[in-house]
C-alpha cells in the first residue's frame, strides 16, 4: 500500500506558517517532507490564492496568514482560513495575532 497524507502539502504548509511566520523555506520543506523547490511552489500558491502575504524583512521573509479569507471548498464555501486553522491546529501553540488585510 502506498503512503499518503490526510492533509495536502498546501494545508500542512499553511499550518506550519501560521505557527511560525518567520519560517524559512528550508524549514517549511523539512516540516512537510518535501524539497525546498516544492515548498517554494506551495508557498507561492498560498500567496497567489491570497491565503498568505509575504513581507520582506531585511534578507528574510515574514508571512502573514489571512485568516478572514474563505477557503476553496465546494462543501463549505463560507469556511475561512482561520476556521480551518482552528480545526486543524493546536490552539495552545497557535499564535494570537491580527491578520493584515489587503
Amino acid at each position: 500500500m502506498s503512503e499518503w497524507s490526510f492533509l495536502t502539502n498546501h494545508a500542512r504548509a499553511l499550518l506550519f506558517i501560521a505557527h511560525d511566520p518567520e519560517a524559512r523555506l528550508i524549514d517549511v520543506a523539512a516540516a512537510i517532507g518535501v524539497t525546498e523547490r516544492t515548498a517554494f511552489g506551495v508557498v507561492v500558491d498560498l500567496i497567489d490564492a491570497g491565503y498568505v502575504i509575504k513581507e520582506k524583512d531585511g534578507r528574510r521573509n515574514r508571512y502573514h496568514v489571512q485568516e478572514h479569507v474563505p477557503v476553496r471548498d465546494a462543501m463549505r464555501p463560507k469556511l475561512t482560513v482561520g476556521e480551518v486553522l482552528d480545526l486543524l491546529g493546536d490552539p495552545k501553540t497557535r499564535p494570537v495575532k491580527k491578520s493584515r488585510r489587503r
